[in-house]
Parts: C-alpha cells; sequence; structure tokens
C-alpha cells in the first residue's frame, strides 16, 4: 500500500452531520481532573523551558485521550479534517500527476489521461524540481503533493528536469477536478475482473459503469463470471461497501451495526436487482482487505454468493463516526462494531477465505514482508471471537497479472479448470439454514 493511503475505514462518515446527544452529567472527580489539567497547562505556558505553541499542546492533549481508547479514534484539526474528506469525496482540485520519491526528488511515475497534466506535457519520467519558483528540495512527498493541489482554475507553475533536455523545463498549468478512480476493470478473456480500490463517494458508480462495461465486451453465453478484487483495499465509506454488497445480491441482510446502547442497532439489507445477472464471483483478499472490504466479503461469503479466495484479512470490524467540532476540526470517534450477516464480528480476526491460497513472496521481499492485522495493534478493541491466532496476512499482490497466483486461481475455479467444493456457493442454503 502506499504511504499516502488514508485509513478511514468502514462508516468513516457515518453520521457525518450527526446530533450527538446530551452527555451525562460529569462527576465531581472529572471536575478535579480537568482543573488539574487546566493548573498543568498553565504551568508549562508559563514555566517551561521554551515558549511553548498553546494549540499544539491542546490538540496533542485531546488526541492522546483519543488514542488511549482505540488505535482509530482521533481528533483531526481544520486541515486534517479537510484531507478526510477529500480523500473520501474520490476528487480534488490539481493537477493528475502520479509521483514518487526517488533519491530525495519527486518523480513522474505518469500523468493520468485526459487531465491538466497530460495536456500540458508532463512526462513519466520528468522530475518535478520546482514548484511556482520555490524548490522541493528537503521536502517530503506529501508536502510537494500539496502544493500541486489548490482550487480550481488557479495557475500552478511546475520545473521539470527531463532526461534528454538540455535545460529545464517550465510548464504552467491551469488547476481542474482530478477524478481518482475508485474501481479498475479489465477483461480476462472470458471473466470480467474488478478491482476496488478504495470505498469512496464514487465507488458504486464507477463499479455500476464498470460491470455494464465488461458486459458489452463480454457476450452473456461466453461470460463466465466475475473476480472481485478487495486486496490491499483499506475500506471506505460504509454506505458504498453496503451499495457494492448490494451490486450483486437480490436479498439477505448485508451487514449490522451495534453500539454501547441496544436501540441504537442498525441492520441494513440488499435490494433486489443483481448487477451481474447472478453470473459466478470469487473475491479476492489479504492482510490489506480492511474494514469496508471485509463487509463486502463477509456479506457475499455469509449469503453464498460469493467465494472468498486468499488469505486471512485485516480484522477490523469498528464504525468510526466523523463528527464535526469548532473551527472546521472533526473528531473521529468509534461509536459501534460492525456484524456479518450470520452475526459474526470480524475484529481481531478477520475474514477466513473459503479456499486458502498463499501468494509466494519474490526473493527481494522474503524476509521483509510483515505480516500485521488489526489483532497486533497496540489497544486495539479487543473481538468477542478474537483468539491468540490474531489477523491479518500478507498484503503482497505482484505487479503482473501471470506472477498472480491468487488471480489465477480464481480464473481458473471460473473457467472449471479447477474445483472446490466451495465454489460455486449454494445461496438457497444460506437462507434455508436461518
Amino acid at each position: 500500500m502506499t504511504g499516502r493511503v488514508l485509513l478511514l475505514l468502514a462508516g468513516a462518515l457515518m453520521g457525518a452531520t450527526a446530533v450527538i446527544g446530551p452527555a451525562g452529567a460529569a462527576g465531581k472527580s472529572t471536575y478535579e481532573q480537568l482543573a488539574i489539567f487546566g493548573e498543568v497547562l498553565e504551568r508549562i505556558e508559563r514555566e517551561y523551558v521554551t515558549p511553548p505553541k498553546e494549540d499544539e499542546l491542546i490538540e496533542n492533549a485531546i488526541n492522546g485521550m483519543l488514542t488511549s481508547l482505540d488505535p482509530h479514534s482521533s481528533y483531526m484539526n481544520a486541515e486534517a479534517a479537510e484531507d478526510a474528506r477529500t480523500e473520501l469525496r474520490g476528487e480534488f482540485g490539481g493537477l493528475g500527476i502520479q509521483v514518487t520519491m526517488e533519491d530525495g526528488r519527486v518523480k513522474v511515475i505518469a500523468p493520468m489521461d485526459d487531465t491538466p497534466a497530460a495536456k500540458a506535457g508532463v512526462l513519466a519520467g520528468d522530475y518535478i524540481s520546482e514548484i511556482d519558483g520555490q524548490s522541493l528540495s528537503g521536502l517530503k512527498l506529501d508536502e510537494a503533493v500539496e502544493k500541486m493541489r489548490g482550487p480550481v482554475d488557479t495557475l500552478i507553475t511546475l520545473t521539470l528536469i527531463r532526461e534528454g533536455a538540455d535545460k529545464p523545463i517550465t510548464l504552467t498549468i491551469v488547476r481542474d477536478i482530478i477524478a481518482v478512480e475508485a474501481v479498475k476493470f479489465r477483461v480476462e478473456n472470458d471473466v470480467g475482473y474488478l478491482r476496488v480500490i478504495s470505498f469512496t463517494e464514487r465507488t458504486y458508480d464507477d463499479l455500476e459503469a464498470a460491470i455494464a462495461r465488461i458486459k458489452e465486451d463480454v457476450p452473456a453465453d461466453r461470460l463466465k463470471g466475475y473476480v472481485l478484487d478487495l486486496r490491499l483495499n483499506p475500506g471506505g465509506l460504509v454506505d458504498q461497501a453496503i451499495a457494492v454488497s448490494d451490486a450483486f445480491l437480490e436479498r439477505g441482510e448485508v451487514v449490522s451495526t451495534r453500539s454501547r446502547n441496544e436501540d441504537e442497532t442498525h441492520r441494513y439489507n440488499a435490494t433486489e436487482g443483481d448487477l451481474t445477472d447472478n453470473k459466478p464471483v470469487v473475491v479476492l483478499v489479504n492482510g490489506g482487505s480492511a474494514s469496508a472490504a471485509e463487509i463486502v466479503a463477509g456479506a457475499l461469503q455469509d449469503l453464498r454468493r460469493a467465494t472468498v479466495v486468499g488469505t486471512r484479512s485485516f480484522g477490523k470490524g469498528s464504525v468510526q463516526t466523523i463528527i464535526p467540532m469548532g473551527d472546521a476540526g472533526a473528531l473521529r470517534l468509534t461509536t459501534a462494531l460492525y456484524y456479518t450477516p450470520s452475526g459474526k464480528s470480524i475484529q481481531g480476526t478477520g475474514i477466513t477465505p473459503d479456499i486458502t491460497v498463499e501468494q509466494p513472496l519474490p526473493p527481494e521481499l522474503q524476509g521483509r514482508d510483515e505480516t500485521a492485522g488489526e489483532s497486533s495493534l497496540p489497544g486495539h478493541i479487543q473481538g468477542q471471537s478474537e483468539t491468540d491466532a490474531g489477523s491479518g496476512s500478507s498484503a503482497y499482490v505482484p505487479p503482473e497479472a501471470k506472477d498472480d497466483v491468487q488471480l489465477q486461481y480464481a480464473l481458473e475455479l471460473l473457467r472449471g479448470e479447477k474445483t472446490d467444493p466451495s465454489f460455486p456457493p449454494d445461496q438457497e442454503r444460506a437462507f434455508s439454514l436461518r
């Protein structure tokens, strides 16, 4: 996963404008502790060896309180909250350049098609040395990316170092709305391949369009089915996870969420209309499949709509609510746990595939690939079914499809070249057992 992946997992905006009920009256001990906090803050401001920044002290104190609860609760200042909203919208004002850091320099991986960068002549392999005349030397990649983003219709000047050019190239570009693909797709001969990258506001619409395109490209009598690839998917919006699950279902409960108050349990059901016309589906998961991705995998597995292939998923079964705070900041607070249709919590356990297929690591990664899951995070909420086995697995996916053992296994299942008792699953049995 890239370093810029924002782990706003399932339920990130569930109740983004929620009305929070009145808190219970604070006890005497709470007021006493708050008085001590105020005294400590005053003493720091007055006597610390160098003058501290009061706003940073308060923000760090709030985050200290929240991180003591679980790894996913936090406070976001105005800038961080806007970044979160931008990521979840799936679009932003910018240039449309994919970049990386190489030897301390910002290098263009590729300009996205039909974006301001591509139209202006930015090429893969270019190095960006300056933005608006200011050197990028010493900046982190995130800081450079932030400089390239900005309001639509504003100008930005890039200075590029290009191999073969005898001097730097200067381009003035007008920022535009950049839509980030939430779903990538292709046709693997007689199988439709759908990769859901993250769950943003665009995900269901992108998925619907992708399925329609696959149907256009492959006649129904030739189409063997679909691979739904949820590997390396860190999650996102819970309503989008429900919608994506519903795209493959005709009925049944998709997910339920339960908070500390029993009357705040919510159940979400599928509606009629399977976009894939009930074609067979294989879902791919690995240790990088988290939260919203696990909602989808769990729903399709429990309702026997799809066979899950791969390795154990991350195991994040909690829901975060974004609560707006003063000065455009926001509180990200864990408010519920979610449960698959069978009533199972995957918190700290993850989704166990119907067919476990390990992906071999290339020699350069052997011994270096870290297997991590929710269960290994300090302070995580203990799952009701969590065991010492924990959750998570390797999150490696080969760049080339021919080397992707898990994908090739899924394709062979759909084409009948491999058989397994779990494929195809019996959907009617899922409901007869309920």
